[in-house]
């Protein structure tokens, strides 16, 4: 086993002679291993253990092993403690999702203060085949297909070219003991579910499972690099800043994919992802929502916002001074009319005596009317803003200032109502100044 490690740091320039690693010690067999090899090849360790307290004494005694096997092997051993379920709950996260944010952010800190030049797991080969699996029953991308990767930015996996036997077989060989996780013997969890039952019954067609799945994985894996290449290709065609041009990505040879590629990352799922490329043939705009981003579809465009900008805004103006939302920021300067009128669109000059303050900022609603200057008559807001070619996404983070009876005076950075407009009895002037954020 440890030279097929050694091969394997090797081929996949994991570590350097004399490089500093920081190995993460759980006291299973798979890290106890994984420090005893590295430490065989001559590899400068140090050692840090995870006390979650989530398996009341097991957890206790995994400490304790963990503290007199490098206390035996003279390695020094850093421990910490988590609260996991408190950080669970906090966070509105999975107990195995706290436990895995908790740890990889110990892990680094330590690494950081120590100087390792990286930070080695005991992930296996069989751990790769379930991960593919995994991601399988769940529905994933190519990059799912790939299994685990023997590096991620500081993180390495020395282990993934040799299985669960092998390294039993070489703590039996060396006479090292080690302790067992009761909680990798319930089936209570999806991924043991797969170690336990599915994997064993996929045995019986090929006893060789984890080496085919190993070996199908580092295919894909390899299959990928061309993919990716290909996709960001694809991508750089489709999409400029914020908007994909539909009509590109139509002539794409796999749009749905394309669209997968550029979405999937900004959390949207597959399902989702589905409807917004069905939508592409459709007619009529619409809107597509995840947690932190949204699609709209508007006429020949893909849009893509935070969203954020959907954020409704209702904020009573003073009479003078700086409001920042989250759209721009308004600045409110009343003064004296000395005959000079700014036509530039983000800028509005009132009539001080036309006006019942308190004025309000808020965005744009259905039905909103008001009377454009320059125009005859009032004119509802939405054809107006139809008429000047915006957009549905422009259409709905659209501001207005409204007067104390609730009448708009400025369509925020297109055109002040003509009923507080100047004249030539004007003798006092608000003036309103927009300057938009870049969302």
């Amino acid at each position: 086993m440890i030279y097929k490690v050694e091969e394997y740091i090797d081929r996949h320039k994991l570590l350097r002679r004399g490089d500093k690693v920081l190995v993460a010690l759980s006291g299973g067999a798979d890290s106890v291993a994984l420090l005893i090899a590295l430490r065989k090849l001559g590899y400068e360790c140090e050692a840090m253990h995870c006390n979650f307290h989530l398996r009341d004494k097991e957890s206790d005694r995994d400490e304790t092993f963990t503290k007199e096997l490098c206390s035996r092997l003279g390695i020094l051993l850093s421990i910490v403690h988590f609260d996991t379920k408190a950080y669970a709950t906090q966070k509105s996260i999975s107990i195995e999702m706290a436990a895995r944010e908790l740890r990889y952010a110990a892990f680094e800190e330590q690494r950081a203060t120590i100087g390792a030049q990286a930070i080695a797991v005991a992930h296996h080969r069989d751990d790769s085949a379930e991960t593919l699996l995994l991601n399988l029953t769940r529905g994933t991308g190519i990059k799912g297909l790939r299994g685990i990767q023997p590096k991620n930015g500081y993180i390495i996996r020395p282990l993934l070219c040799v299985g669960r036997d092998e390294i039993l077989d070489y703590l039996k060989w060396r006479g090292e003991s080690f302790v067992t996780d009761s909680t990798n013997l319930a089936s209570v969890y999806t991924r043991n579910k797969i170690r336990l039952e599915i994997i064993p019954k996929l045995a019986e067609i090929n006893p060789s499972i984890h080496a085919s799945l190993a070996t199908t994985a580092q295919r894909i894996s390899e299959a990928e690099k061309i993919y990716s290449d290909a996709i960001n290709k694809a991508i750089e065609r489709v999409r400029k800043g914020n908007r994909i041009s539909i009509a590109a990505l139509t002539k794409e040879i796999a749009p749905a994919t394309v669209l997968y590629e550029i979405l999937s990352p900004l959390g949207f799922n597959s399902a989702q992802i589905d409807d917004i490329s069905r939508s592409i043939q459709g007619e009529g705009a619409r809107q597509f929502h995840a947690s932190e981003y949204s699609v709209i579809k508007d006429r020949e465009t893909l849009i893509i916002t935070q969203s954020k900008g959907f954020e409704q805004q209702d904020v009573v103006l003073p009479a003078e001074g700086i409001i920042e939302t989250v759209q721009g920021t308004l600045t409110i300067t009343p003064a004296e009319f000395n005959g000079d009128i700014p036509k530039h669109r983000n800028t509005a000059c009132l009539d001080t005596e036309k006006l019942h303050l308190p004025l309000t900022l808020r965005n744009a609603r259905n039905g909103d009317r008001f009377a454009p200057f320059g125009m005859r008559g009032t004119k509802l807001v939405s054809d107006y803003l139809t008429d000047r070619k915006k957009s549905i996404i422009e259409k709905q983070m659209q501001l207005v200032v409204t007067d104390a009876r609730g009448e708009i005076v400025w369509l925020v950075g297109e055109r002040p109502s003509s009923r507080c407009s100047i004249d030539k009895n004007t003798k006092k002037i608000m003036n309103l100044e927009w300057e938009k954020k870049r969302l």
